[in-house]
């Protein structure tokens, strides 16, 4: 394992172009926890947010997810108001199909009629024209999936959305969903001490689909004293959550993980993982340590 230093750690992640055309940074943020308790309303400290977004792009990250329930939209305005106007490198996905009532309530809804209120107003919130990569957070079990599909691409045809992604979904989701429509990205929890999603991950690095890693540094017991990341930490200089992320660079030259933080330092932190490079043996050893 070697370390290196650099202004923009981000940049050591290595590259990889979404559909094709938007070439980004792997290592990205997740701008989930600009928000309150429960992903509701606004941050605590909203200028704290705020330069955690600027220092995220200072260090190199260029691909930033958000959704439209992060708040909801407080997370999309925030980037707005951090970062608008965005430099042309800078990649903003976001999501729809998650509904809010409350903090921690989550319900799907997937009525074409609601995601394209949802598409409109996250171009709203985030002052864009395009958004480059818009996401089905969820698919609605109610409503034929078909039909989720279709409107977004209906949107996308109408110059509104760029490119199409889905979230948590299996291999067949993906195969159905691409009969209808281009799909570049998946987005599904998966993480070192979580790897339901392998077959998903390895279906995508098949078919050269952006895999997006949600809650990517769930170390838990692997990072308890003395367990085998906390050991692999100490030996190299690193902390457990940077050699969670950095196992995830390694994994797959598709996977992009999205660490996200409301801490200028942690934002620091978790970008220096770009530069960790784990040889085989460390990182099957990581991996059979689960």
């Amino acid at each position: 394992m070697t370390a290196q230093t650099s202004t923009r750690p981000a940049d050591a992640s290595g590259v990889f172009v979404i559909g094709g055309d938007l070439r980004v940074n792997r290592l990205g943020y997740g701008a989930m926890q600009l928000t309150g308790p429960g992903v509701w309303g606004a941050p605590e400290n909203p200028d704290e947010a705020v330069r955690v977004l600027r220092r995220a792009v200072e260090l190199g990250v260029n691909l930033i997810d958000t959704a439209d329930s992060y708040g909801p939209f407080v997370s999309e305005q925030l980037i707005r108001k951090a970062l608008h106007p965005y430099r042309e490198d800078l990649v903003i996905a976001t999501k729809g199909g998650l509904t809010r009532s409350g903090p921690g309530d989550w319900r799907p809804v997937g009525r074409p009629e609601y995601l394209r209120q949802q598409t409109e107003l996250s171009l709203r919130h985030l002052g864009l024209d395009r958004i480059d990569l818009y996401q089905l957070h969820r698919i609605d079990p109610k409503v034929p999936f078909a039909d989720q599909i279709g409107e977004l691409a209906l949107l996308q045809k109408e110059g509104k959305i760029r490119h199409i992604g889905l979230s948590e979904v299996g291999v067949e989701e993906i195969e159905q969903a691409r009969a209808l429509v281009e799909i570049v990205s998946v987005q599904n929890r998966y993480n070192l001490a979580d790897r339901a999603a392998e077959a998903v991950l390895d279906h995508c690095e098949r078919e050269n689909i952006a895999f997006i890693p949600w809650f990517p540094m769930a170390t838990g017991e692997l990072a308890r004293p003395g367990g085998p990341l906390d050991q692999a930490a100490q030996q190299h200089g690193a902390s457990p959550s940077q050699l969670a992320l950095a196992w995830l660079l390694r994994r797959s030259p598709v996977v992009l993980p999205i660490p996200g933080t409301s801490s200028v330092a942690h934002v620091e932190e978790n970008t220096r993982a770009a530069l960790i490079t784990l040889d085989d043996d460390e990182f099957e050893a990581l991996a059979a340590a689960v």
